[in-house]
């Protein structure tokens, strides 16, 4: 009998930029990094490749539907956290709709900040992340 095979939990991360500044989202009432900011972001639902997921968490999130050809690959993260991960991350400078917050159950604020100037309360990896993109680092490790 052959053993089940390790399983990842893999995600996705889109950075939403224009005019400088990066959209983050404030959790709220998750039980995971509440308070803290974010991106765009969720898992893969399975059966479902990273770009498409990647475009159904902007619409689900922030109303904005983004076109596969408008979404680049900026980086990946092997990452561990209370289990271990892998996330794939997007930026995107064109979209079409308007930013609305759709899980105001999730999440209590959105707001621009300047890509050199992020708020302190970043979730880390997602800081680090982001300054990976900015430096055109494509690949990390975070969390072991």
């Amino acid at each position: 009998m052959r053993a089940e095979r390790f399983r990842l939990v893999a995600a996705v991360h889109i950075f939403l930029v224009r005019d400088g500044q990066v959209l983050l989202l404030r959790r709220f009432n998750t039980g995971y990094e509440d308070g803290n900011y974010s991106v765009v972001a969720g898992h893969l639902d399975g059966g479902e490749e990273v770009r498409a997921a990647a475009i159904r968490e902007a619409q689900e999130e922030v109303g904005v539907q983004i076109a596969p050809q408008d979404l680049q690959v900026v980086g990946v993260m092997h990452r561990m956290s209370d289990d271990e991960r892998v996330d794939f991350f997007f930026s995107a400078t064109a979209w079409s709709g308007e930013i609305t917050n759709c899980e105001p159950d999730r999440c209590d604020r959105l707001a621009w900040f300047d890509v050199h100037e992020l708020p302190k309360n970043v979730i880390p990896y997602v800081r680090r992340a982001f300054d990976n993109y900015r430096r055109g680092e494509w690949f990390d490790s975070f969390g072991w």
